[in-house]
C-alpha cells in the first residue's frame, strides 16, 4: 500500500504529527531499559554488577557502531525509495528486535539485538529528511527544532515508563517498547503520506550509502565541511552530560541516584521547551549563523562553570537553562538541509546521524580517561568537572569554523 500526497498533504498536521512521534517513540525505545539493563545483564551473564557494567559499555558501543555504519544507508534508500516506505519498514522490525530482546537468554543475542536496534536508530534521519521534504523556509529550522524537542521529551519518558513497568519483570520494558511500535507502525500506515516527490527520488548507489562516501559527498556541498566538522566537535562536547553527569555529581556533591534522576528530567524537560517553545523566534530572530554561535557560546560559559562549580544546589537550578545551548543543533541541521539538493536530503540526514554515532562512540572514552585522570588519588588537582572543562575547549574551535566559514545570512527566515 502506497500513499502518494502533494507537498501540501504532506505539509499537513497530523502527518508531521506521525514523524514527531516516531522519534518520540525511537528515543523511549532506547531509554526504556535503561532501567533493567544492570539487573537484566546479571541475571543471563550471572555476574556481578561491575561485570554487567562491562557488557553494558559494549552493548552502548555495538549501537552507536551499526547507527554510524546505517545512517547514511537508510538515508540513502529514503532518497530511492521514499521516506514513508523506509519508516514503515524500521518501525516493523524495530517491533520485532525488541521482541527478541525480551526473549533472549543469552548475552549474544541481546548484543545481537542491540546491533539491529542500533540500525533501526537511523530512522530518525529519515524522520528529519521528511520534515526537509514538506519545510519551506524558516519552517524547515523550527521543523528540526521539534525534531530535536520530541527527541529530548522520549529522553525523558522512556526511562520513566522503563521505571514503572519494570515492577512486572525485568523483561517488561522491551515488551512496552515493541508495543509502542507497533502502535507507531498502525499509525503510520493509516495516515503516513509519502512525502519525497517521485521525480525528486535518485537511484540507489552504493558508494554513497557507506559513512564515509556518504561524507565525502556531503562535504563537497557549499560550505559544509567545515560546518560537518564543527557539528562533530560540538556533539563530542554536547555528550558529556549524559557519560559524566552521574559520576559527576556524585564526586562533586555527593548526590543519591534519586537526585540525579531529577536533575536529568529537569534537563530533558527544559530540552523540550527550548526546543519546541524558544527555538522557533531565537532562530526568526538571529537568523541561522548567529543562532549557532549564540548557542556555542552558551555551551561554553556553562561547560566552564560546571567544571569549577561546587554548590550543589545551585546546580540543580541552573540545570535548565544549561538546556539553551542546544539551539546550535537544529539551526546547524537547517543549514546543512539547505545547502543539499532535494534528491540528497536522506542522504545527508544519515551523515549527521553517523556523526551523532560517531560521537557516541568517541565521548565515553575521552570523557571517562579524562574524569578518572582528575579524580584519582594521585591526580595532580582534584577536578570532578574537568571533563566539562575539555567540552569547553571543544566549543572554541567550532566557534572559530562558524564564525570564519560559514557565510553571513542578512534575514533569519528562508534567505
Amino acid at each position: 500500500m502506497t500513499i502518494n500526497a502533494d507537498p501540501q498533504q504532506a505539509a499537513s498536521r497530523l502527518p508531521r504529527l506521525i514523524i514527531l512521534l516516531t522519534v518520540v517513540i525511537e528515543a523511549m525505545g532506547v531509554g526504556v531499559i535503561f532501567p533493567v539493563m544492570p539487573d537484566l545483564l546479571r541475571e543471563i551473564l550471572d555476574a556481578t554488577l561491575s561485570e554487567a557494567a562491562i557488557w553494558g559499555g559494549v552493548l552502548i558501543t555495538a549501537f552507536a557502531a551499526t547507527q554510524f555504519l546505517c545512517g547514511p544507508l537508510i538515508g540513502n534508500l529514503s532518497d530511492a525509495y521514499g521516506r514513508r516506505r523506509v519508516v514503515l519498514i524500521a518501525l516493523a522490525v524495530m517491533a520485532l528486535d525488541y521482541v527478541i530482546m525480551a526473549l533472549a537468554q543469552n548475552i549474544w543475542l541481546l548484543f545481537a539485538g542491540r546491533l539491529v536496534a542500533g540500525a533501526t536508530a537511523a530512522v530518525v534521519a529519515t524522520a528529519s529528511a521528511y520534515m526537509a521534504d514538506i519545510s519551506k523556509g524558516s519552517d524547515k529550522a523550527r521543523n528540526f527544532g521539534l525534531v530535536q524537542a520530541c527527541f529530548g521529551m522520549g529522553f525523558v519518558l522512556g526511562p520513566a515508563l522503563g521505571g514503572l513497568v519494570a515492577g512486572l519483570g525485568v523483561r517488561a520494558p522491551f515488551w512496552a517498547a515493541a508495543l509502542l511500535c507497533v502502535f507507531n507502525f498502525s499509525m503510520a500506515f493509516l495516515i503516513l503520506p509519502e512525502s519525497l516527490r517521485p521525480e525528486a527520488r535518485r537511484a540507489f548507489r552504493w558508494r554513497r550509502a557507506n559513512p564515509l562516501g556518504a561524507l565525502l559527498a556531503a562535504s563537497k556541498l557549499p560550505g559544509l565541511k567545515p560546518l560537518l566538522l564543527a557539528y562533530l566537535l560540538y556533539l563530542i562536547g554536547l555528550h558529556v552530560y549524559g557519560v559524566i553527569w552521574a559520576y559527576f555529581t556524585q564526586a562533586q556533591f555527593g548526590w543519591e541516584v534519586t537526585l540525579v534522576g531529577l536533575s536529568l528530567t529537569i534537563y530533558g524537560v527544559a530540552l523540550a521547551v527550548v526546543q519546541a517553545v524558544l527555538f522557533g523566534p531565537i532562530y526568526r530572530r538571529l537568523g541561522p549563523r548567529t543562532t549557532v554561535l549564540a548557542g556555542l557560546w552558551i555551551n561554553t560559559f556553562f561547560f566552564a562553570w560546571l567544571t569549577v562549580i561546587k554548590n550543589g544546589t545551585l546546580t540543580l537550578v541552573m540545570t535548565p537553562f544549561t538546556a539553551l545551548g542546544e539551539i546550535s543543533q537544529p539551526a546547524m541541521s537547517a543549514i546543512a538541509s539547505d545547502a543539499a539538493p532535494e534528491d540528497a536530503q536522506g542522504e545527508l540526514q544519515g551523515v549527521l546521524s553517523s556523526l551523532q554515532a560517531v560521537a557516541m562512540i568517541f565521548t565515553p572514552m575521552l570523557m571517562t580517561t579524562i574524569f578518572r585522570i582528575f579524580t584519582a588519588e594521585d591526580a595532580p588537582v582534584y577536578l570532578p568537572g574537568a571533563p566539562f572543562g575539555a567540552s569547553a575547549l571543544l566549543m572554541l574551535p567550532a566557534m572559530v569554523l562558524i564564525a570564519l566559514y560559514l557565510p553571513r545570512r542578512s534575514t533569519a527566515a528562508g534567505s
